[in-house]
């Protein structure tokens, strides 16, 4: 550091007029003590950029000798790391879920084969009672039994675009249940729907529904099945028609086999290819040949029962809104289960207040819409109370609320689409989430395609259409994915 002197100035530190000289560096006064101090400052410095040269050098001599010390390539070796354990990760789950969707197939074969064992021994018992007819049919079933376990179900895999590496998605077509859509969460569908089904007016003919149809269920073939409750009648309506096809209750309002008194659900049971319908006013569940069918069969009797659905090992779950509880039954034993509420009306988390709509999904979680308390409660397999999974905060319109909340479905992300029969929206609540978001709807009561005038019901199809029965407009209106 080179000085000059100066003579007496005021020195940058004390403050004094003393002799003095000027640092030629940052050109500042300092008194013969503060300059002294000032070059010791200065020194100590140097020794510290001269030490961290020092390891800098160190540094780059340790790279010649382990190239992978490098600062780019550690970031480089990290991305690689989390990449491999996000695949891991995806690659494990996707197993997990074949694999268990692998051991629920080979039970229902297994299952199939008895009553095939039964049929046989049966037959035996009987001796020469058989015609060429039973053992073509035999032959048929083992046939498809055989190749149903080489190929256990329809799953396909498929490998979504992401960044730098490969998501997999499992979709899962089980014959038993209905559409479970994958569904992004940033996905829109249109405002405006079109006219499905419906749009007529009120009344009995073919193109119409009744005062008060509650609920609707779609094939994979895009068919529609409608409760048409007020005409006692379960209307299909197909992709592009015009008029509807009454395929129960075509004898009108009754007791008898082949009719119907205002049911309130209908489902399709794939493994059966049957229709079963919540028959309340004759105060029991029926199942239905989906074609061609003439009569129906009782599979469970005394019961005020309100919505239905079936689980991957072919359960039956209903809801009795008089009891407020949710059943499991096994599709030809006498007495069904509790595994929902049962704990006498109420707004407790085992309890319910008239529990209407049910889903379940692949881990078997019942998602029950529980009418009277606004709110969506979810009961894991075995679990002696719910939890709220939606609404719950009273009755109301603000996205924290529902307002007599109807049909749901599940999507296998865990985020629920709620048929919001008060709010006149379709609300959709994702996992874990503390308020919905409106996705259709929400513009207050009305006929408008962007209005709903209390929507009952939804269902989405393979390619995520919303397909929503608009109760008090006697329609049922299609959501496009935007």
């Amino acid at each position: 550091m080179a000085t000059t002197m100066t003579g007496k100035t005021q020195c940058i530190v004390c403050g004094k007029d003393r002799a003095s000289a000027k640092c030629s560096g940052c050109l500042k006064d300092f008194c013969y003590k503060h300059l002294g101090e000032h070059r010791q400052e200065l020194a100590k410095q140097r020794d510290e950029i001269e030490l961290e040269r020092d390891l800098f050098l160190q540094s780059i001599l340790q790279q010649n000798e382990d190239p992978q010390k490098h600062e780019l390539v550690r970031e480089i070796n990290q991305w690689e790391i989390e990449s491999i354990e996000k695949i891991q990760k995806i690659a494990q789950e996707a197993r997990d879920v074949i694999l268990k969707n692998v051991d629920n197939d080979k039970t229902n074969v297994k299952r199939k084969l008895d009553l095939l064992t039964n049929q046989l021994k049966i037959s035996r018992e009987e001796e020469d009672d058989i015609t060429e007819f039973e053992l073509e049919q035999w032959k048929e079933q083992l046939n498809k039994l055989t190749e149903q376990l080489k190929k256990p179900m329809d799953i396909t895999i498929r490998h979504t675009s992401t960044p730098i590496i490969t998501d997999v998605v499992i979709n899962i077509l089980n014959s038993k249940t209905p559409i479970m859509p994958n569904i992004s969460t940033n996905t829109q569908w249109t405002q405006f729907g079109q006219t499905f089904a419906g749009g007529n007016g009120m009344g009995d003919e073919l193109n119409q529904f009744g005062k008060e149809a509650w609920s609707l269920c779609i094939h994979k073939d895009r068919t529609i099945y409608l409760a048409d409750s007020a005409n006692h009648r379960i209307i299909a309506w197909k992709d592009g028609a015009t008029t509807g096809q009454i395929v129960v209750g075509v004898n009108g309002k009754g007791n008898g086999k082949n009719q119907l008194n205002c049911p309130m659900h209908v489902i399709i049971d794939y493994e059966t290819d049957s229709l079963i319908i919540c028959d309340r006013g004759n105060r029991r569940v029926v199942r239905w040949p989906r074609q061609n069918g003439t009569v129906g069969e009782t599979i469970i009797s005394n019961i005020c029962c309100r919505g239905a659905v079936i689980d991957s090992h072919g359960y039956l779950y209903v809801s009795d809104v008089e009891k407020h509880e949710v059943k499991r039954w096994k599709i030809g034993e006498q007495n069904g289960i509790i595994v929902a509420g049962g704990n006498s009306v109420g707004d407790r988390l085992d309890q319910f207040n008239e529990p209407r709509y049910l889903y379940v999904d692949q881990d078997h979680s019942i998602y029950v819409s529980d009418w009277r308390n606004h709110r969506i409660m979810k009961w894991l397999k075995g679990a002696k109370q719910g939890i709220v999974v939606a609404g719950g905060r009273n009755q109301g319109k603000n996205l924290t609320q529902l307002s007599c909340p109807q049909g749901i479905v599940v999507d296998q992300s865990g985020t629920i689409y709620i048929a919001d029969f008060g709010g006149q929206r379709i609300v959709r609540w994702s996992k874990d989430a503390n308020e919905g978001n409106v996705v259709i709807g929400g513009n207050d009561k009305g006929n408008e395609a962007n209005q709903f005038h209390y929507p009952t019901d939804l269902a989405f199809d393979e390619q995520n259409s919303i397909y929503v029965l608009d109760r008090n407009n006697f329609r049922v209106q299609k959501f496009v994915v935007k």
